[in-house]
């Protein structure tokens, strides 16, 4: 019965789709609602669906397809599985719900039908796969997955900047299939099965199983933007459409969270240098994402890497789940893999309202850089008020879903003095170090996002202009928003309500306590404050009025934190000057330019890519058109196997 509930899930998905596409010639505000509100019922349904397998613990396999012995599509729903689909499917009721305002004030004519479609049958895909019972089903609609998101980051494919985005996801994208496929085929060649479940081999097949997790890690790692695999999303979030960057920020880097846990939870057993690889992976991820964050003007860009700052996060709990559970320390590899897995929650959650309400700022103002911004407080302040509650939570105050989670992964680092290993110890000192250099630097980034979009005056004429956006592009986010406040303060409870005790204070409490003494201090203002106060502009230090020229900006905030990394930016500075005299004592005029070197575009990609060009240019010569040199290169081959077969045999 449960199976076939599923079943109807995907039958309201692909309606959803029939209709998008079916209208494609038409211009229809109709057919895209219809559209998107499939796309948000079936969502809202498999949410119920997926709370059902995460309350009873039952699991759910479904048969799909089975056209001879050996090969299927199958699916399969156990409680990680559960666990993803719900958080695909809470993101997506909202981001629908958003798109049926955003996306009629698009360009693009009836293209905005097929995006609708797109928007579907991506969502459709990520479910598929996370729900997938083989590697067989699991590689199919990994690539549907890839192929539709490459054709949603390519929306606007009239523009430069989104051709070059597309170019480079497609590559990265393909790149990220071809490594899972490599995985893949390593562990059919060890075990001899398509099946997702424990492997247990011969020592001599051991090696074979290593190259596997390590095809499979390089693949998932590229797909959720690990560094050094991260330079795609700097380029996709900001040329594709809002609720895109939504889906694929908050939902599609989750499915290479969830590809990685499922393969070394369930098929592997893990070696702690592999936990330690992790660890290394998601730490540095975090530290460079959100310190290449901080320097960035365009909205988008900066929460494109703050998702990969996030989504190492994410792989340092992994990474101490494994090393934890091999070094026989179970309660400690329990709260990592809860932490880990409530993060990715929570990143969903709050990313998404981060991108929605960013999407809402870009519709209002119509550009992305914040430097041209500012003021919007009074302007939009539903709008700000559900930014400022995102970029609260992932900043990890209290008593929000960000602090929550990333509680977890520092009572994992307290807790860890029980590892024998002494090495291992430092390196988990080491870690933790780095960890709470990314807590505070998350918090400066989106001090420094909120002030330069809402706070002061705006900065450019759009920006005094612009209004509060309408009631589908404020309901989405303001689902989003809740949740973040609701999984902070009643997570003990929730984690209670699921059978687990953790060591971790009651934010409820906390919560509590913080509204009281809010409302007192507020009480205690308000009833002693004279109550015939000047009021005024602020004090600008002699001036008449203040200009929006004269105040503090990204740039000026973001300064001083660039100039200490200097050496991870590689900064570079250039100024001109000219005098009015000899002495070079009244100045005149002059330039400044302060450069940013793209280290990891600059010194990784384009040498392969000059190197890729290089081998391609002399194959192309090698193909000359002559037919004598064709038959050389027979003759050669053959040699070549005859000599090889000689040495083998």
């Amino acid at each position: 019965m449960i199976g076939l509930f599923f079943n109807i899930v995907i039958l309201i998905f692909l309606a959803g789709i029939a209709i998008a596409l079916l209208g494609a010639g038409r211009d229809s505000s109709v057919i895209r609602t219809l559209s998107l509100a499939c796309t948000a019922g079936a969502s809202a349904l498999l949410a119920l669906f997926a709370l059902f397998i995460l309350v009873t613990g039952t699991s759910v396999t479904v048969i799909a397809w089975q056209p001879f012995p050996g090969f299927q599509i199958a699916f399969f729903i156990d409680r990680l599985a559960a666990f993803f689909l719900f958080l695909i499917s809470i993101v997506t009721v909202c981001v629908a719900t958003y798109s049926t305002e955003y996306i009629d004030h698009m360009d693009g004519g009836t293209r905005r039908n097929l995006l609708c479609g797109c928007i579907g049958t991506f969502v459709l895909a990520m479910v598929l796969v996370v729900a997938s019972q083989n590697t067989i089903s699991f590689l199919l609609f990994w690539e549907l997955m890839a192929a539709i998101s490459f054709i949603l980051v390519m929306y606007d494919y009239t523009h430069a900047e989104t051709r070059k985005a597309g170019i480079f996801y497609f590559v990265m994208t393909q790149l990220s299939t071809l490594f899972v496929i490599f995985g893949v085929i390593a562990l059919f060649v060890a075990t001899g099965s398509f099946a997702i479940a424990r492997i247990t081999v011969p020592a001599a097949s051991t090696p074979l199983v290593t190259a596997g997790f390590l095809s499979l890690f390089i693949g998932f790692s590229i797909k959720a933007g690990i560094i050094p695999f991260h330079k795609w999303l700097p380029y996709a979030h900001p040329a594709t459409p809002t609720p895109v960057s939504a889906l694929m920020s908050g939902i599609m880097l989750k499915v290479a969270v969830y590809g990685l846990l499922r393969f070394v939870i369930t098929v592997f057993s893990p070696d702690a240098w592999w936990g330690e690889l992790i660890l290394a992976a998601g730490i540095t991820s975090a530290v460079l994402g959100v310190i290449y964050a901080i320097k960035e003007d365009d909205i988008k860009g900066l929460l494109a890497y703050s998702s990969i700052e996030n989504i190492g996060i994410i792989f340092v709990g992994i990474g101490l789940y494994v090393i934890f559970s091999c070094s026989g320390l179970a309660l400690l590899a329990t709260i990592s893999l809860l932490a880990a897995l409530f993060h990715s929650l929570n990143h969903a959650l709050f990313k998404s309202l981060l991108f929605l309400t960013a999407g809402s700022v870009v519709h209002a103002t119509h550009t992305r850089d914040i430097e041209k911004m500012g003021g919007l407080a009074g302007k939009m302040p539903l709008t700000s008020a559900l930014f400022f509650t995102g970029a609260a939570a992932i900043a990890a105050l209290p008593p929000l879903n960000g602090f929550a989670s990333e509680l977890l992964i520092y009572t994992a680092f307290f807790e860890s003095v029980a590892v024998v290993n002494p090495l291992l110890k430092v390196i988990l000192f080491i870690c933790l170090a780095l960890f709470a250099l990314t807590s505070a630097l998350s918090a400066a980034c989106f001090v420094k996002a909120f002030g330069s979009i809402f706070l002061a005056r705006p900065r450019s004429v759009a920006c005094d202009n612009a209004t509060e956006v309408g009631l589908a592009m404020l309901a989405g986010p303001a689902v989003l928003a809740a949740l973040c406040v609701g999984l902070g303060v009643f997570s003990y409870q929730i984690f209670t309500a699921f059978g687990y005790v953790l060591p971790i204070p009651d934010l409820l409490v906390i919560s509590l306590l913080l509204l009281f003494m809010g409302l007192l201090t507020y009480g205690i203002l308000y009833f002693t404050s004279f109550r015939e106060s000047r009021i005024s502009e602020t004090w600008g230090c002699g001036a008449r009025s203040l200009s929006s020229s004269t105040e503090y900006t990204g740039h000026g905030f973001s300064e001083p934190i660039v100039t200490i990394f200097s050496s991870i930016y590689r900064t570079k500075k250039t100024s001109t000057k000219t005098y009015y005299d000899d002495h070079d004592l009244i100045f005149d005029s002059g330039t400044a330019e302060i450069r940013l070197v793209k280290f990891f575009e600059e010194y990784l990609y384009l040498p392969i890519s000059r190197g890729a060009t290089q081998a391609a240019s002399f194959i192309v010569r090698m193909q000359n058109g002559c037919l004598d040199t064709y038959i050389l290169y027979v003759f050669l081959a053959v040699v070549v196997v005859i000599v090889l077969l000689g040495v083998l045999l």
